[in-house]
């Protein structure tokens, strides 16, 4: 485990709690105790076998990673752990970098990643949370833990986020109420000459100015106080945000224009000018910019919203033979749930009696409803057509399959690409270069400007603190992430890791498991031809009455295929397998035997009567088998597993992004090559054990690049984990599969496709916000500072700046956005 150097602070906590793997019994809990005891500051130890943790207090300080070293010297560990913080009060990129060093600085954290568009961190080590919590306090960003075993239903997040866009519309409305007079009365006057004579004539211009100065020392004092609590104290602690642009920059507009109201004699001569307008205009934009930028990251979340929407509130419980609706978190695993028409499965689980169709298209992303039988099993969320069951819970709360997509999910929201840590080098730097650049641009025109220099260089000074948002950067990729991997879930798409959506559209080869992935994963009856005078039910029903008594997949392939026809089997008597051959019985008082061509042969049966059938089954890559009935050759029977009906258009859909496709198969080559000929796969690897996949594509990375890897997630594990990038085919229920970076929850191949064209779509649109953002600052940045003033007499109003900025973010989120609307290539609609 990467750990920080002992040399860090030391934990100013009384106590702390650690867990301790690798306990076994007494005698290792008083080794742990003796070890502990020998360490400087620790008064009291108490090592707990049952629940493998140990408490330790003392009146000093702790060494967090003194503690752990010493554990771990003395044979055992203390793993470390993943803990999710919501954190208050970031307002822009360099917040997030702040935040960062604020939790990586405190001892025992090994990695620390802040996600600004869902206001979390993330933090992995052995540190308690409430050092970290303590760590962000003292950041000036108070936090909060997050269980993330909870039920996915953080209400009072929610009511939270409600509350600071009500209060944001308040203090907007407030200001824009305020600052309306203000910028009429000021730039009015300037703009249209009737408007100057009216104030002068009327109002006066000192007058105005008072009126002007009671307004904006309102909008300051009411709306833009919360720039100023975390604006100055930010600046204060040298670690200046964006909050801080903003108040420095108001308050230097104000201040000026205060001292030009009350005390004109103090400012030189030419420069007695008032920016109240300034000011009071520019709180009120940057207001409705964050208002919009709130209700635009409320939409960026909709994903885990419209999920967490998919659970049932209620269930209706059998206990006791009585009936009771009771609340979804009141559940408990074994109950017996009814769920009737038209209602949500509550929880997971399996049939018990009834039967009836269920809409699983939240969860595999396909709309076809899938039959539902005892035994069979059922996902909380999903939608119960007409008919009525009842059944077992076998997971509840935060172990269902839904809870599992909304952990996934978040997961991959909050996580940081590779590109976002050259954005956060750049943004942690970018705020207190800012106020270089203005200090810098109010020398220049002090210097070197014309008459007023003075009011020249405030205002310009002003309008680069303004412009200067760094909220665009800071929101460009986790904006982007967070809708991407959102939609992803609603079409079955779920990227467990975030990274994976960068790499995936950098595969240049996808590797695929035939077993499961491109077929069904089990045996089937793909051919029966009967001879003439046999009818193929009676010969179905004969064929699985002998092959019931057999354990061989492909005899119950063939009772399977009978079972789903409606057949009923035949009594049988007098059955005998012969080894190497195939088996016969007495069904129905018919004599039947089932076996290979070799075995109809010592039967002195002719099988070349199908011999067309036998080499087209042969091309195909099955193996024929024959029955006979009394003495007479019947039929011939092909069982294979069957190729997925979504398989073809998949590998198209793969091929049309140019993409090579190579499948890697146990199976013998001339089956390999057959189903390979008949779906245009580029190349084959057959005859491949389990342990071989590893190194086949270890070798396929080197001759083609970048390779995704496609399995079934069982199987597969060493293979997805070893690929770029790993897919795991799921099946509705093995959602949390660990070695997977993405998990395909339909099951089909389909899925592969769309995960690439969405991964494109995404870091497309995070290039996009980027290149915007940048070009933003790097463009008008300059133009605030005047430098078009000398050839073109162009200069930017504070208040244009003030509404540039709010602009720049709104358009990032705004993009961000359009991903809602990504379309599938391989969506079931667009096939139909």
């Amino acid at each position: 485990m990467n750990q920080p150097s002992q040399n860090q602070s030391l934990s100013r906590a009384a106590e702390i709690s650690l867990p301790v793997e690798g306990m076994s019994c007494a005698s290792c809990v008083g080794r742990v105790e003796s070890a502990l005891r020998k360490l400087s500051g620790i008064d009291q130890v108490s090592v707990n076998l049952a629940t493998e943790r140990v408490h330790l207090a003392s009146n000093g300080g702790l060494d967090i990673m003194a503690v752990v070293h010493t554990i771990e010297k003395a044979g055992y560990e203390v793993p470390a752990r993943t803990t999710e913080l919501a954190i208050e009060g970031m307002t822009c990129a360099s917040c997030v970098g702040r935040v960062e060093r604020a939790l990586k600085a405190v001892p025992g954290v090994s990695e620390a990643s802040v996600n600004l568009a869902t206001e979390r961190a993330t933090v992995r080590g052995v540190a308690p949370v409430e050092h970290l919590l303590a760590a962000l306090e003292k950041a000036g960003y108070p936090g909060r833990a997050i269980d993330a075993f909870a039920q996915n239903t953080d209400e009072a997040a929610t009511a939270q986020k409600d509350a600071e866009r009500a209060a944001l519309q308040r203090d907007l409305l407030i200001a824009t109420v305020l600052a309306l007079p203000v910028f009429v009365l000021e730039m009015g006057s300037h703009m249209i000459p009737a408007m100057h004579h009216w104030v002068m004539t009327s109002l006066g211009m000192q007058a105005s100015w008072y009126l002007q100065f009671a307004l904006t020392t309102l909008v300051l004092l009411i709306p833009g106080r919360r720039f100023y609590l975390k604006g100055i104290p930010a600046l204060l602690r040298a670690a200046p945000d964006m909050n801080s642009l903003v108040a420095v920059g108001t308050l230097a507009a104000y201040m000026y224009s205060v001292v030009a109201t009350f005390l004109p004699h103090l400012l030189p001569a030419g420069t007695v000018n008032v920016y109240y307008e300034a000011a009071a205009v520019i709180v009120a934009l940057i207001l409705l910019g964050r208002f919009l930028e709130a209700r635009a990251k409320g939409r960026t979340s909709q994903a885990i919203q419209r999920l967490v929407g998919l659970q049932a509130k209620t269930a209706h419980v059998i206990r006791n033979g009585q009936r009771m609706d009771i609340a979804l978190a009141e559940v408990v695993t074994g109950d017996t749930v009814e769920v009737r028409p038209g209602e949500r499965v509550p929880v997971d689980g399996t049939v018990l009696e009834g039967r009836s169709y269920v809409d699983e298209s939240m969860i595999t992303g396909e709309p076809v409803p899938v039959e539902k039988i005892p035994s069979s099993s059922l996902v909380g969320g999903t939608v119960n057509q007409k008919g009525a069951f009842t059944m077992q819970a076998t997971a509840v709360g935060g172990h269902t399959v839904l809870a599992q997509i909304i952990r996934l999910v978040e997961q991959a929201q909050g996580a940081k690409l590779p590109i976002q840590a050259v954005v956060d080098k750049v943004t942690l730097w970018f705020v207190p270069a800012v106020i270089g650049a203005a200090l810098l641009t109010f020398l220049v025109w002090l210097v070197f400007g014309p008459s007023p220099a003075l009011s020249f260089a405030l205002v310009n000074a002003v309008a680069v603190l303004i412009i200067a948002c760094p909220c665009a950067m800071g929101l460009a990729t986790p904006t982007s992430i967070m809708v991407g991997t959102g939609r992803g879930a609603e079409l079955g798409i779920l990227f467990r890791k975030g990274e994976a959506l960068q790499l995936l559209k950098n595969a240049k080869a996808i590797a695929v498991d035939k077993t499961g992935t491109l077929t069904e994963g089990r045996p089937a009856l793909t051919d029966l031809e009967v001879l003439q005078g046999f009818e193929r039910a009676q010969v179905l029903a004969l064929m699985a009455a002998v092959e019931s008594r057999s354990e061989h997949p492909i005899a119950r392939a063939i009772v399977e295929a009978a079972q789903q026809e409606g057949l009923t089997l035949p009594e049988l008597t007098d059955f005998e397998s012969i080894t190497g051959m195939g088996v016969h019985a007495i069904a129905d008082g018919q004599r039947v035997e089932v076996g290979a061509d070799r075995y109809m042969r010592s039967l002195s049966l002719d099988v070349t009567v199908f011999d067309s059938t036998a080499q087209r089954l042969a091309a195909e890559g099955k193996s024929p088998l024959y029955v006979a009935v009394d003495g007479k050759l019947a039929a011939v029977v092909a069982v294979a597993d069957p190729i997925k009906a979504s398989t073809p258009d998949a590998i198209a859909a793969l091929h049309a992004l140019g993409l090579k496709v190579i499948m890697i198969t146990g199976d013998n080559q001339r089956t390999a090559q057959a189903i390979a000929a008949k779906l245009g796969i580029d190349e084959v690897v057959a005859e491949v054990m389990p342990e071989g996949k590893v190194q086949t594509i270890e070798r396929l990375k080197q001759a083609h690049g970048h390779v995704a890897f496609v399995g079934d997630g069982i199987n597969d594990a060493p293979a997805l984990a070893v690929a770029d990038v790993g897919l795991a085919i799921g099946t509705g229920t093995d959602v949390a599969i660990e070695a997977a970076d993405v998990v395909l929850m339909s099951g089909s191949l389909q899925g592969v496709p769309n995960a690439i064209a969405l991964s494109k779509a995404t870091i497309g649109n995070i290039h996009q916000n980027l290149f915007w953002a940048f070009a933003y600052n790097t463009l008008l940045i300059p133009v605030a500072a005047g430098v078009l003033y000398p050839a073109y007499g162009v200069l930017l109003s504070p208040i244009y700046a003030a509404g540039a900025m709010a602009l720049s973010s709104v358009f990032v989120l705004g993009n961000a956005l359009r991903l809602r609307g990504f379309k599938a290539p391989q969506s079931a609609d667009a096939q139909a």
